[in-house]
């Protein structure tokens, strides 16, 4: 299951219902004491309730009523699944999911008392005809009475709950299905809830203010997330009840023979024994793990940074052994201010790793920043901007240009005046692309800029980028920087319309007279400049390809698992392109295209 959103009302200081969207790498940004790390905090209550816990005093001081809510919203969701018994149904026959087809799970506590009460409900497009809206609350007796109650005599099979709700709502012209809060955790209602939990996502928070012990949540967060992904694998699950039936059997076993021995002595004393369980182990809390490092010397004692990097180095490894392991059930990582304690260097191969992990199956990462400098290389599409309305509560704002231009000026973002020129891409991967390429062919020739290195050129994304490339970008048009525009060709491929206007594109920016120029690929695309040696240097996969042939298509469907294209190619940026040598890029490239691009830049920057 994929979070798709949360949903926050009288959570501390978010009164009015506000929704969050969650992608698959979010960037909650905004400046100090707006809310972002309760948006973090939120979905841990709702999750695990665990390393922060749900208290009285989290409910808004000026809330209508004393009820927090959160709710999130998923996709991707497990089909068939078992709700009752071994029967296997589907949610959307159930009516349990939204008019979008999504699953919302709605949490609420009443916080009257000292200790918060929790309810659950699901959202759903849910029947409310008289004797058709409660069927998910009855037991298989009851609804087989149900049936005869409303003269029901289809060959339906009796002993299937799903399939009698089936035959019950399938004989009703109207159900007047509605939107709906179904209670999951009262009476009935609670086998449904027992049943979709396990299969939410597993939620990891990580908080910027840690102590310093040798058992402080630094240190042991990733192994808490360790012993809980290794609870939730199917195996280890189903070993875990063989020992709980094991236990309640020998328990029953013992009671039986107890009370055979006091019959003997009386037997009126007891006509029975039972044992009765009253909750299911706490399997997690019976594991205390801890990490050393070099010479034995625990972790807690090195630097906050190096602690840091050592989270991040667990979420790359656990994301690799869930995918090599095809293992089913989604995690989301929620980090607070990561570049909190980092050097500069590592605060980049922290980027570089969370948008790598952001990209596996079956993960999803949040952060919070205020940091301008970490904020100015993370993609737009992610960031969600929190500020203070008029009223001074709370607002979330999705990428737009307007929120941007506050984004920009709330945290700082400045550009570099140090800029002659601006190189115009088409995506992000583009970017990360012509850096390797120049700094391959610099490294053999330093005539030719690196543009890696060399502050003169500023990069913008057209199809999406940075704040730093956009802040940059609006900030130079003022000052009429001559631009650089390198498009692909998409030669071969049916998107002719893209190519006609890429060359009109070209052609009005040529037309300025102020040295502006623009070039077409002449292959497909820049993936189609790699060589295959360093394809399967950096991903594992071996191609075999021409000059037109979609590269990424290719290489996400050469393993296992199968990449869509954003993925192979956002790969193949990371990992391929490091790996590009000028030897290797001008066996790609004899023409000496690429050599020609940037030797023309530096023509340019000299000027």
């Amino acid at each position: 299951m994929r979070l798709e959103s949360v949903t926050l009302k009288n959570f501390r200081c978010y009164r009015d219902e506000t929704t969050v969207q969650i992608g698959d790498l979010t960037t909650i940004i905004g400046r100090n004491d707006v809310g972002k790390s309760s948006i973090l905090e939120a979905l841990e209550i709702f999750f695990n309730n665990d390393a922060v816990k749900i208290e009285p005093g989290d409910c808004h001081v000026r809330a209508e009523n004393a009820n927090i809510e959160i709710t999130c919203e998923f996709s991707d969701l497990p089909s068939p699944i078992v709700l009752d018994s071994q029967a296997e149904t589907d949610l959307k026959q159930e009516f349990l999911l939204t008019a979008n087809g999504n699953l919302r799970i709605k949490k609420r506590w009443q916080c009257t008392g000292a200790k918060p009460k929790e309810e659950v409900f699901i959202c759903s497009r849910h029947p409310t005809a008289a004797d058709y809206g409660d069927l998910l609350q009855l037991t298989q007796p009851q609804l087989r009475l149900r049936m005869d109650k409303l003269g029901i005599s289809a060959a339906v099979n009796r002993n299937s709950n799903p399939a009698m709700r089936a035959a019950i709502w399938g004989a009703c012209s109207d159900l007047q299905c509605v939107d709906t809060e179904i209670p999951v955790t009262k009476e009935d209602g609670k086998r449904i809830w027992d049943k979709l939990s396990p299969h939410l996502p597993l939620f990891a928070l990580f908080q910027s203010d840690r102590s310093s012990r040798d058992t402080d949540a630094e240190v042991q967060d990733p192994m808490k997330v360790a012993v809980s992904l290794a609870l939730a694998e199917p195996d280890i699950r189903e070993k875990l009840a063989d020992v709980v039936d094991a236990v309640r059997s020998k328990a029953v076993e013992l009671a039986q023979r107890t009370h055979f021995a006091l019959s003997k002595l009386d037997a009126n004393l007891a006509k029975e024994l039972t044992p009765e369980f009253k909750s299911d182990p706490k399997w997690p809390g019976l594991f205390s793990l801890t990490l050393n490092s070099d010479d034995g010397i625990p972790v807690n004692k090195r630097g906050s940074g190096v602690r840091r990097m050592i989270l991040v180095s667990f979420f790359r490894s656990e994301a690799e052994r869930r995918l090599a392991e095809g293992t089913t059930r989604n995690i989301v990582y929620a980090i607070e201010e990561p570049e909190t304690s980092q050097h500069p260097n590592n605060q980049r191969l922290l980027l570089a790793s969370f948008q790598e992990l952001a990209a596996e199956p079956g993960c999803q990462v949040l952060l919070t920043t205020h940091s301008p400098g970490f904020a100015n290389y993370l993609p737009l599409d992610s960031f969600r901007y929190v500020s203070r309305g008029v009223d001074g509560q709370p607002v979330v704002e999705e990428c737009t240009d307007t929120v941007l231009q506050k984004v920009a000026e709330a945290m700082g973002s400045v550009p570099d005046n140090r800029v002659k020129l601006l190189l115009c891409v088409e995506g992000p991967t583009d970017v990360d692309a012509l850096k390797c390429l120049s700094r391959a062919l610099h490294e053999a020739d330093p005539s030719i800029p690196n543009l890696e290195t060399d502050r003169r050129i500023a990069f913008v994304v057209l199809g999406g980028g940075t704040l730093k490339q956009w802040a940059d970008a609006h900030y130079l048009r003022e000052f009429r920087r001559p631009e650089v525009h390198i498009y692909d060709s998409d030669r071969g491929n049916e998107r002719s319309n893209a190519k006609r206007e890429h060359e009109e594109a070209i052609a009005q920016v040529e037309e300025r007279g102020d040295g502006s120029w623009g070039v077409l690929t002449r292959k497909r695309e820049i993936e189609n400049y790699l060589h295959p040696d360093a394809i399967w240097e950096g991903v594992g996969r071996s191609v075999t390809f021409g000059d037109f042939d979609d590269v990424p298509k290719l290489v996400g469907m050469q393993g296992t698992p199968v990449w869509g294209d954003t993925t192979a190619k956002k790969k193949l940026a990371a990992r391929a392109f490091p790996r590009m040598t000028a030897e290797r890029i001008r066996a790609r490239d004899p023409d000496n295209e690429v050599e020609g691009w940037l030797r023309r830049l530096g023509r340019m920057l000299d000027q």
